[in-house]
């Protein structure tokens, strides 16, 4: 029985990790490694693969009429070329050059057996997902095969991924805090991707922002917002945001604090009913409306498990989200309770991944490793993070409306109950402020008194 609890354990793991569902037993886990693509490679990718994959550049004998051809050919199109990857990940690495018009690059080029061993991957991961289901039919994880084969082919179609970084930037060209990098076209093909090249710290290096007298609390603010436009507001999501794919940095012109968003192969696009359901959701969650978490979970596909979804999307416990998931941060005792009661709801779990909308299955990834970055940060669970988040429900859900308006009358009403809406919580934001100022000037004026009473005695 303990060797059958042990199997189920070790299946479940992979799966929810794959799935990208938080729970903080995920600690062994590599946050690079969430995802279907990264489950399959996982299982199935062998030392000689691996070492393929690190050395592809290399891969024929130094000194060999092949190695000159191949360095020549690189020449060709460069002033100079790193041999040496800048990183390397399972389906490509970077390089840096220089081309001969002075231009320093970014070459990503994809490993050359990704194409072939991906198949394979994924078959396996079938015929080991369907063995699972044979040993244990409660446990429900298709749908993760079914996402592996959707979204493979598309991370491996740099062209895709060139247009996908052409089309965020323009959607977000607003914040003036975020860069995407620029592609280079001419040199650009399915299995190759020049960019421009793009220094900075990873978002979950404190020690690199304190260097660089980078706010933390600022990066922060910065990347909700920009997640909170392109769920609520775009429906075209990022949902990579691990910290090698989010960097941070002091742009050269003007010396503020910037974000480099990098690895544009993975977005998942979000149909306008998910969208709408999902900024009512988060609306009902922010103001703890327990009638709107209810009925736009059920929405969701939650059915009666919606008190377990919510907990799944917020990562607080169900008294939390009852009492309000900005009334306080997570405690010590609400991050052990979650610890302790996760394995618990594993077949509930398995459930609940197999009814929502495959489209929730990559927000929740997303949802999770923005999570770990706050949490590494230290700014998790922040009031202004979910009040720049109600804004751009806010913000959605009144244009739909407006789109949906007969009369001129009734759009100008919408306007207002907007503009109303939004100043209800800048309002309530320059109370929460204040409130601070006002708590950190009497800790201060407390920490000076007692410093100054020995002195008295």
């Amino acid at each position: 029985m303990a060797r059958k609890a042990l199997k189920l354990a070790s299946w479940t793991s992979v799966a929810l990790a794959a799935s990208g569902v938080y729970l903080y037993s995920n600690n062994y886990l590599d946050p690079n490694d969430f995802g279907a693509v990264r489950v399959g490679r996982a299982v199935a990718t062998t030392a000689v693969i691996s070492y393929d994959y690190l050395t592809s550049l290399r891969s024929v004998p130094y000194g060999s009429e092949e190695y000159l051809q191949r360095r020549s050919q690189i020449h060709d199109l460069f002033l100079s070329f790193d041999d040496t990857p800048l990183g390397a990940a399972s389906l490509a690495q970077v390089h840096k050059a220089v081309l001969h018009d002075g231009r320093t690059v970014a070459v990503k080029v994809q490993h050359p057996k990704v194409q072939a061993q991906s198949s394979k991957d994924i078959l396996l991961m079938e015929v080991l997902v369907l063995a699972v289901k044979q040993l244990f039919p409660d446990f429900e994880f298709m749908w993760l095969v079914d996402e592996a084969k959707k979204n493979l082919p598309l991370e491996l179609d740099f062209l895709n991924e060139g247009r996908n970084a052409e089309k965020v930037a323009h959607m977000l060209r607003h914040f003036n805090f975020l860069k995407v990098p620029q592609i280079h076209w001419e040199l650009s093909t399915k299995r190759v991707l020049l960019m421009e090249f793009v220094e900075g710290g990873q978002v979950n290096d404190r020690a690199y922002m304190e260097k660089n007298q980078i706010d933390v609390n600022e990066i922060s603010c910065h990347l909700g917002k920009m997640y909170s436009e392109m769920i609520f507001v775009n429906g075209f999501v990022h949902c990579d945001p691990h910290p090698g794919n989010v960097l941070v940095r002091k742009r050269p012109d003007t010396g503020k604090a910037e974000i480099v968003l990098l690895d544009h192969g993975l977005y998942q696009v979000l149909t306008e009913e998910f969208r709408l359901d999902y900024c009512h959701l988060w609306q009902s969650l922010i103001w703890t409306d327990m009638d709107g978490l209810k009925q736009y979970s059920q929405r969701l596909g939650a059915a009666d498990l919606y008190p377990l979804f919510a907990c799944m999307l917020t990562a607080r416990s169900w008294d939390s989200v009852k009492r309000g998931i900005g009334q306080a941060p997570v405690s010590a005792t609400e991050d052990s309770e979650i610890r302790n009661n996760a394995a618990c709801y594993l077949p509930e779990i398995s459930q609940l991944l197999n009814h929502v909308p495959r489209q929730m299955l990559l927000i929740l990834k997303t949802n999770d490793l923005l999570r770990s970055i706050e949490t590494t940060l230290g700014t998790r669970s922040s009031a202004s993070s979910f009040l720049n988040m109600s804004r751009c429900c806010i913000r959605a859900l009144a244009e739909h409306k407006k789109r949906d308006a007969d009369s001129f009358f009734r759009r100008t009403q919408i306007s207002f109950s907007e503009a109303f809406s939004l100043w209800q919580i800048n309002l309530h934001e320059l109370l929460l402020r204040v409130k601070a100022l006002r708590l950190a000037c009497w800790v201060s004026a407390l920490l000076g008194w007692l410093t100054r009473a020995p002195h008295r005695m």
